[in-house]
């Protein structure tokens, strides 16, 4: 039976927080350049406005396995596409609440995520970073799975290049979109 990357188990394990990123609020974000999936190069601290950037493990692939046979026991692991479709469904509200960009990264190649940004027809582009330049830059907390360095879940928002507020961990992640709307129906706007 295929598996259904849409939906999450009842019995996932929720991540802890570990302190991993303590240190990401308030800072400003590196001049690194990232693949997006609409072919252009992003840099997160040169986008003026608000910004959202969510972080996540890697997406699943349909008709392939997961990375590891005990993906879904590892707290954090399972939900990339949920989250990413969270972010999808609740894009339009974003912006209607001064978001001026939404932004997936992962440690996943460019070519690799372009299938997701496809198949779950996304209006904001992702972000790779494989080599993690960026995620070591900012010391994004990470986790191995396979021999693979993944990047822990997280979302930012940033205001002019500068991180504003983490949310950190997220579980479940396909309540993270509507966890950044309440927080900006709360939250100043930006300063100009």
């Amino acid at each position: 039976m295929a598996q259904d990357y849409t939906a999450l188990p009842d019995d996932l394990p929720a991540p802890t927080d570990d302190g991993a990123a303590r240190h990401l609020e308030g800072i400003r974000l590196p001049d690194v350049s990232l693949s997006a999936t609409d072919g252009g190069r992003v840099s997160l601290a040169r986008l003026a406005g608000r910004t959202v950037v969510y972080a996540y493990p890697r997406t699943g692939e349909p008709g392939q396995p997961n990375l590891v046979a005990d993906w879904d026991a590892i707290p954090g692991a399972r939900g990339c596409t949920p989250q990413t479709c969270g972010f999808r469904d609740h894009h339009a509200e974003l912006v209607a609440r001064g978001v001026a960009q939404v932004h997936g990264l992962s440690t996943q190649t460019s070519a690799y995520q372009q299938e997701v940004a496809q198949r779950l027809h996304l209006p904001f582009t992702l972000l790779a970073d494989p080599h993690r330049a960026f995620a070591m830059a900012i010391r994004l907390p990470t986790f191995e799975a396979a021999g693979q360095i993944l990047l822990k879940r997280l979302t930012m928002v940033v205001d002019d290049g500068r991180v504003t507020k983490v949310f950190y961990p997220v579980f479940p992640p396909d309540r993270s979109a509507a966890e950044v709307l309440a927080w900006l129906e709360r939250a100043p706007s930006p300063a100009t």
